[in-house]
This record gives structure tokens, sequence and C-alpha cells, in this order.
């Protein structure tokens, strides 16, 4: 469980939401045996018609679902119609004069009139185009389907942060998200976490990089075996770029991997295969959860209340060579089980092969099972896996856009795969950066025949994601939440406030989201900082990694910010020469250079670089865990860089005072006084022995 309270508070809510959107999934249910009996649902007064109606799906109407085509709206007497605002005219028809505003009726200025609607690219939305069309007619937002000249608020790119070149807004995107979560990558990064804090990362299998690490793979299954002769273990094989489960496959032996060919133009990772896990229906699945990155800096996580549960379509048994080929009870792709004959479509999100994930929890809870532990676990999960990630996050994010110059503000939303043990213990599959957020799924009408179908369980959570993302990050929010308590003060001074026109523009201005449900996306951190800051030791190794990377938009260190770097820190002395610090740098990125595919930069890369740290911690801190070498190593490094930057700023200042002094001037300059050091920092010219500080550093 978290430490503390919150987490109590945080799992109550999820059981309570889970609860509740089982009861309405079952009031849906009735509603949808007889859809015509109740006729066509009337619209709420005062509901904005969609602009462009597209034909209804055969599912239910929901309230807030543009897919229903509207009513045409009563037309009015050519005396009673208003005219449409001409170009340069106030809506009254007066001539807009620059720097003034109509004040006609409501004796208010412009501003207190409707902010205009936030602007959404969709032009390179591909699979998710649907579900975000919902969302942005849901929001009442505009959407240009085809892009537009003009900057836009947001742009939903499909794929890649490169898409596009975008100068500003938001991207739903992070540059290098996609190379950070294939599975080699994603394992190095938690096998670094995993050497610093073993019991917190254990939710990670066992995992070995191909072919790189073939030899010791081979080595460590033969000495556990020698040791415990009854260990029959199974290993799973994923192909590093693979999708889909496309390259998957089990093996008992690693003489059993597929070395030929394939291997050194395709590696993989093979990990340890989870032999017990939950079952429902005899049937084994896996969750996909929705984790929404809002910020890198500051480090900003949330996770929907609700995901999919995608289920083997085959009766589960333990992995035996008889049945290590049968993909349909093994593997929990929906992109495979679809093709089986037993996949099982529904409408309803507790039953069939793809069902809601608090359709799960709700059934698990009737029988008994903590589900607020359950939550619990997967919130710690996804915060450790985020603060494994983010470290080389940073690096790629400032490569591709460098503090000072243009450039846009990144979110994104990421598909956590998790599979429940038999023990409800939570472990990660991977991380996918494109999560389809497609809302419907192909049927086979006749043989070679398909049609799409919309489907009732994707569309429910996934475009309650989607457009709850959006209304997090409205760049207008804190417009319209100001001009709210402008109306608000208003009103109040207003004796006839009712009848005005003024109150009626509050009614439409003050809670432009009073016509949708409560946001689905529930904060993780920072709320939980305090529980997992300790975690965040590479997030500051990668920011002294970027400090000393000297051009800005280079990803690797030279050796000459290496040397930068341990001289600055004060790390040459008696028994590491700059000598042999070179040496070091050679090796380690002569090393890690071999074992990557991308040679376009020559340098030291963030892995390397904390690969180095280590051992210098380990020299330098003897007989202590190596957590606590690196965060001592850490510790006395900023404390250094810090006395170097406040003696920067005191010369800075001196030499600005001393400029001022010549300049001719009839009134007299004052001295500047140099910059107070930094709270629990000695002064820059205290001599003796520098005491570190663990307090001193906050990671924000």
């Amino acid at each position: 469980m978290l430490r503390g309270s919150p987490e109590r508070e945080l799992a109550a809510w999820w059981e309570a939401e889970a609860v509740a959107a089982t009861k309405a999934q079952a009031a849906k249910e009735q509603v949808r045996v007889d859809p015509g009996a109740a006729g066509e649902p009337e619209r709420k007064a005062g509901e904005e018609q969609p602009k462009e109606p597209a034909p209804a799906p055969p599912c239910a109407a929901e309230e807030g679902d543009a897919r229903i085509p509207p009513r045409p709206p009563p037309t009015l007497p050519v005396s009673l119609a208003k005219p449409e605002p001409v170009s340069g005219l106030c809506p009254h028809g007066k001539s807009r004069i620059k720097g003034r505003s109509c004040k006609r009726s409501s004796g208010q200025p412009d501003e207190y009139c409707s902010l205009r609607p936030v602007t959404v690219d969709s032009s390179k939305a591909r699979t998710s185009l649907d579900a975000l069309k919902i969302s942005i007619r849901q929001l009442k937002w505009k959407e240009f389907p085809f892009g537009r000249r003009l900057p836009c608020d947001i742009y939903w790119h499909g794929v890649s942060f490169h898409d596009n070149d975008i100068f500003s807004g938001q991207v739903n995107k992070f540059p290098g998200m996609t190379e950070m979560v294939r599975k080699i990558t994603l394992s190095r990064a938690v096998r670094i976490m995993q050497n610093l804090f073993p019991e917190e990362y254990n939710f990670y299998p066992r995992s070995w990089i191909l072919p790189d690490e073939f030899q010791l793979f081979v080595a460590q299954v033969r000495m556990v075996k020698d040791g415990d002769p009854s260990w029959k273990p199974t290993f799973i094989v994923k192909p590093d770029s693979g999708c889909q489960g496309d390259g998957i496959y089990l093996i008992k032996d690693p003489s059993d991997i597929r070395l030929s060919g394939t291997l050194q133009s395709r590696p993989a990772v093979v990990q340890e295969y989870i032999c017990k896990p939950l079952l429902i229906d005899k049937l084994k699945f896996d969750i996909r959860l929705y984790v929404l990155l809002k910020s890198l800096e500051p480090l900003e996580i949330y996770i929907a209340k609700d995901g999919l549960s995608r289920f083997c379509t085959e009766p589960y048994q333990e992995p035996s060579p008889k049945n290590l080929h049968h993909i349909f009870m093994h593997l929990t792709n929906y992109s495979l089980n679809i093709h089986s004959g037993n996949f099982i479509h529904s409408d309803s999100t507790s039953t069939g092969s793809k069902r809601t994930f608090s359709s799960i929890l709700y059934r698990l809870s009737s029988k008994g099972v903590d589900i607020k532990k359950v939550w619990s676990d997967i919130i710690s999960l996804v915060i450790k896996t985020v603060i494994a990630l983010t470290p080389e996050l940073k690096v790629f994010y400032q490569s591709d856009i460098p503090a000072g110059r243009p450039g846009p503000t990144c979110f994104q939303i990421l598909g956590f795969d998790i599979l429940l043990m038999k023990n409800l213990k939570p472990i990660l599959l991977e991380v996918n950066a494109n999560p389809s957020m497609r809302i419907e799924h192909e049927q086979e009408l006749s043989p070679g025949v398909f049609e799409n179908v919309p489907s009732l369980v994707d569309e429910e959570v996934k475009v309650a994601v989607i457009r709850d993302t959006l209304r997090l990050m409205d760049p207008l929010k804190k417009k319209r939440e100001s001009q709210s308590q402008l109306l608000g003060k208003s009103l109040a001074s207003k004796e006839n406030a009712p009848h005005s026109d003024l109150a009626s523009a509050s009614q439409g201005n003050a809670n432009p989201d009073a016509h949708l449900p409560s946001i689905c996306l529930k904060q993780v951190f920072p709320k939980y900082a305090k529980q997992f800051n300790y975690l965040r030791l590479v997030d500051r190794m990668a920011n002294l990694f970027i400090r000393f990377l000297g051009i800005k938009g280079t990803m690797k260190l030279g050796p000459t910010g290496f040397r930068t770097f341990i001289r600055n820190c004060k790390l040459s002395s008696s028994s590491l020469s700059m000598a042999a610090a070179d040496i070091l740098y050679i090796d380690i990125t002569r090393r890690w250079n071999s074992m990557t595919v991308d040679q376009r930069d020559s340098g030291m890369c963030l892995q390397a670089f904390v690969e180095a740290f280590f051992y210098l911690a380990q020299r330098k801190f003897k007989m202590l865990p190596l957590h606590e070498q690196v965060a001592s190593l850490i510790d006395l490094c900023e404390y250094h860089l810090s006395l170097l930057d406040e003696k920067r700023l005191v010369c800075g200042r001196s030499g600005t005072s001393s400029a001022s002094r010549l300049q001719p001037s009839g009134t007299p300059q004052e001295a500047v006084p140099p910059a107070p050091p930094a709270e629990g920092r000695p002064q820059p010219c205290t001599d003796g022995a520098h005491k570190v500080s663990h307090s001193r550093h906050t990671v924000s």
C-alpha cells in the first residue's frame, strides 16, 4: 500500500466509481433491450446542435454524443432573426473603434462576452480521429480536420511528435517517448532503478537483451538450475520493435531461442513468463490503463479511473511443451485474439472478450477482494515506471525543444499493460506510446468480408479519456475562470441582475463544463510526491548530464564535457586522475555505442553517464548500499556546482557595479550588495570541510 492515508482516499474514490459505473451500465443495457420504445431523447434547452452530424450508429443515445443526428432548429421569421455580425462591427451593428468596447445592453466591455472556442488541429490524428471528433463536439471546441494556416491551440498527432513542425501551442506527444517505451529501452531504464531500489521495482519481470546478453542469459539460467534442479521456468521472447503480439513466442530453455537470421537485425527482450496469472472464467486477461503525462517539468501524472480488460480466448493452462504455441491461451493481445473463433464481441461492459476494468473490480469486490489494495499497488507501479522513464525523456525534450527557443508544450496519453498475478500483485508487461484509440471493431459478415462496427465498450472508456485530457489541457481555462469571477462580481452589484443580458451571459460562461460528466482522470503525482521523490536519483543525474552537454540540441556528452563535469564537481583526486577519468569515459562510451543502433551522434549517452556515475560513487563512498552511494555523490556534485554558481553570480554583480561607477552620471551609483547564499549552503569563501546536505536539494 502507499504510505500514509491519501491512498485510502484515492482507492475509495475508485471503488465507488467502479460500482457506480457498473450500475450505470446495467441501467443502459436495460434501455438497449428496446431502443425504439422510448423514442428519440429530447435535447436539453440551449444545447448546441452539432454542425456536421454523422449518421447515427446502432447504439444507445447518450448525452453529449455528437453522432446523434440533431433536430433541425425552428425557422425564425425574418423580422426576428438575429443578423450575423459584420467584420469591423460590434454585435449590435455599430462601428468597432480600436481601444474601445461595446457597452450596449449589459453595460459591460467585450471581455465579458463569450471567449473564442479552443482550436484543435486533428489533421494527423489517424486512428484516434473518431474518438477525438466526439470529444471536441462534446466540449464545443473548434476542429480543423485539414490543418490550419494560423496556429492552433492544440495539435493532436497519431504517432510521433515530429508529425508536424510546431512552434507554439500544445501537442499530444513528447519527443523521444516512442523510443523510450520500446522494449529494450524500457528494460534498461527499469533495470537501472532495480539496481538502486530492487524491492521497489520488483513489479517488472527479470529481463535480458538479445543478442547482446545472450551468453549472460544462458549462464544465469544454468546457474539457477544447478542450484535448484526442480526449477522449470518458461520465458517469453518479445521483438524490440514488435507490436500487437507480432513475433512473440514462448520457450522453456535458452537453446530454443530462434537465433538464426532475424535476431541480429531485429533485437529482442527475453523475460521470465508469469505462469500463475489471475483467471476470470478460466481465462487469462490483462489490463490496459490510460495514464496522462501532463507535464515533464514539473512532473504531473494522471490515471484514468477506468480501463479495458482484454481476455484470451482459450482456457488457460500452465505452460508445457504441448501448449507453448497456443497463442490464444497465453497471449492477451486483442489484435491476435480477435482472429480466434472463440472471440466474443459484446456491448456489455462485463461480458465478452473485452470488458471494462471497473467491471472486473466490481466482480473481485463481490468475492471479498480488497480492491483498495489492488488500486494502491497499481498507482505505485505507474508512478515508479514514469519516474524511471523521465530522465531520458528530459534529454530528448531539451534536444528537440531547447530552452529559449520557440516550441510547443507537450502532454501524452500512455497505455500501461498490466497483468494481475494469482496473488493480485500487478506486473508491468509493457508501456505503449501510441495506445489504440479506435472505438470500432471489425466484424466478419461473410468469409473475407469485414465491416467496422461501433464498440460501445471502447467508446465509453476512450472518449472519456480523450475528452478529459483536453479539459485538463484547456489553454483558455484560466481566462474562463477569471471571466466567471468578474461576471459574479458584476452580478452582485446589479439589482436587476436576473433580468439583464449579463445574467444570461453568466449562465453560459460561468461553467462551460456543466453539461459534462466529472473528469475521469485523477492526479497521482505530485499529489503523492513526498512518498516517491526519494526514487528520483536518476532524474537528478540527468540534470547534471544536461548541464554539461554544452551545445544546445545534442543528446550525447563529449569528452570535454565529461572532463568539465569531473573538474567542476571536484571528483578528481590522487586515486582518480584526469587521465583515469578520460580512460573511464572512453571505455564506457565505446561499449555503449557498440550496443546502440543509432550511430548519428558520437559521445556518451545518458545511460553510459549513469554507469560512469555509479562507478565514481562506489569508489568515493565505500561500505554503503548503492542508492546511498549514488545519493551522496549527487549531493556532493550539486553542492560544488551551487558554490560555483554563487561565485559566478557575485562576480557578475561586481562587474556590473564596477561598470556602473565608470558611467558619467550626476547621480551617485549605489553599491550592489553581494547575493546572500542560499539557505543551508555555506558562504562561497568558506574554507574547510564541505558537508553534504541531503535536505538542501528539493526535487520539483
